[in-house]
């Protein structure tokens, strides 16, 4: 194993007067060194596109859009434009995936544009605030769409939206940890499993419209205004809007894993983006066939609202569609946002344990379970309390030895613990500063400066 892992390290092999990230970027596509496998092809692509926009958004902010709009005719114009928006900034990121072939999606782009600085300032947003608040929201989405059919009549108990939203994140990690494969797999799976369910809406939608229930989609009554036009409310609706087209982004970060990303990242964005389009702005048109606009406000779940009024008793097909749309933007969002941390730590942002990758899975096992650490202060009610107390003192002790860092050489585990205590021991100063905080926040807290003074 050590022999294989340090294959890499041959002069020979190296490009001279190469950047230690240019060599690390240059493992996936020869050699004999560990590297992320090439796995990722044109449906996967497209999977992880449509399976991060596709969540709860399309199943819930029709509300929100309709309501700031003032009209169900310019709610769909506001969709969209919307669309057209995603398609612009859809279309930029697949000239930068080409150009800058790395994972770390936003990140890369970021730091070899504008330099370190700011890449690192762009990366530590994310690990302190975007992403463990993102992947938190949308477990205990998915926990109470399974949950609130067992309790019709009361809210669903608090321990127990946070316990299945654990169970689903560790879940979703052990499926990442164990291969790129799988957690494809699984989203392509739930991306078809959601598309299904949003056209069985359209299809409903048409059915009503052959029925001639069409009423508020004639143009006279479409703009109909129910409340005063005013820009602020348009602004806000293109927000909740924007909202539901989140993660058209998300390719970008597996770049590194694409099957000749030349042709298959612009691809991916070119089916995606439209489709997801389409099926947004027809869906919105099936809601207003079976609903006024006055139910569709008062309503707290659209999609489900509509499966009780047109599908009698298999109106349960909607929360399940929901909470499996869902569960399948918990698993993208694992996969990307691992990638990322990956990519930072490589280059030096992170500490380097997170650019080790599992010398037979070729899966940066690290960089995921940082993914589903604990936020610092998180508010009480984020699952992600329960769901991982990842410290470094529990990191680093663990299985590092099936590891191959960025360099590639295989360390020991106890020169691991040691060279890792060390370096925290040197900044024990900061440390009796935050000695009110628990060791997995003092630990987190203290991480952009100490990476900074040890580059």
């Amino acid at each position: 194993m050590e022999k294989g892992a340090r294959h890499r390290n041959n002069p020979e092999k190296n490009h001279p007067g190469g950047s230690q990230s240019e060599t690390s970027h240059d493992t996936g596509s020869g050699g004999g060194g560990v590297a992320l496998k090439k796995e990722i092809g044109l449906v996967s692509a497209c999977g992880i596109i449509v399976g991060n926009i596709i969540g709860s958004g399309i199943f819930v902010s029709p509300k929100g859009v309709l309501e700031n709009a003032g009209s169900v005719g310019l709610a769909l114009v506001v969709w969209i434009v919307t669309g057209l928006i995603t398609a612009v900034g859809a279309l930029c990121y697949a000239e930068l995936g080409v150009t800058i072939p790395k994972s770390g999606g936003d990140y890369s782009y970021v730091k070899d544009i504008f330099g370190g600085l700011a890449g690192f300032l762009r990366l530590w947003i994310a690990v302190l605030v975007i992403y463990p608040t993102n992947q938190a929201v949308i477990a205990l989405t998915f926990s109470n769409y399974v949950l609130q059919p067992l309790f019709p009549t009361c809210f669903p108990p608090e321990s127990g939206l946070r316990l299945l939203a654990a169970i689903c994140l560790l879940l979703l990690t052990w499926v990442n940890c164990s291969s790129v494969r799988w957690a494809t797999r699984v989203q392509d799976i739930f991306t078809a499993g959601k598309l299904l369910a949003l056209a069985l809406i359209i299809i409903m939608g048409v059915v009503q419209i052959c029925k001639g229930e069409y009423y508020w989609l004639e143009p006279k009554n479409a703009f109909e205004a129910f409340q005063e036009p005013n820009i602020g409310l348009i602004a806000l609706a293109f927000l909740q809007g924007s909202f539901a087209y989140g993660g058209w982004n998300f390719l970008n970060y597996v770049t590194e894993e694409l099957v000749d990303p030349y042709k298959n990242l612009p691809r991916a964005i070119f089916i995606s983006i439209p489709l997801v389009t389409f099926v947004y702005v027809f869906a919105n048109v099936a809601y207003v066939t079976a609903m006024s606009p006055q139910e569709l406000l008062t309503s707290n779940a659209v999609a489900v609202t509509f499966g009780e009024k047109l599908l009698g008793v298999m109106a349960w097909i909607m929360p399940i569609s929901v909470a499996l749309s869902t569960f399948g933007g918990v698993n993208g969002s694992l996969f990307t946002s691992s990638r990322l941390f990956f990519a930072g730590a490589r280059e030096g942002h992170l500490p380097s344990v997170l650019a080790m990758i599992h010398v037979k899975r070729c899966t940066p096992i690290p960089a995921l379970l940082f993914t589903v650490r604990t936020p610092p202060r998180a508010s009480p009610t984020h699952a992600l309390r329960l769901v991982l107390p990842l410290s470094w003192e529990f990191i680093l002790p663990t299985h590092t030895f099936w590891f191959a860092p960025r360099d590639h050489q295989v360390l020991d585990k106890w020169q691991m613990i040691y060279i890792s205590f060390t370096d925290i021991k040197r900044h024990s100063k900061i440390f009796e500063s935050l000695k009110t905080l628990r060791l997995s926040d003092q630990v987190i807290s203290i991480l952009p400066s100490f990476w900074i003074k040890l580059k």
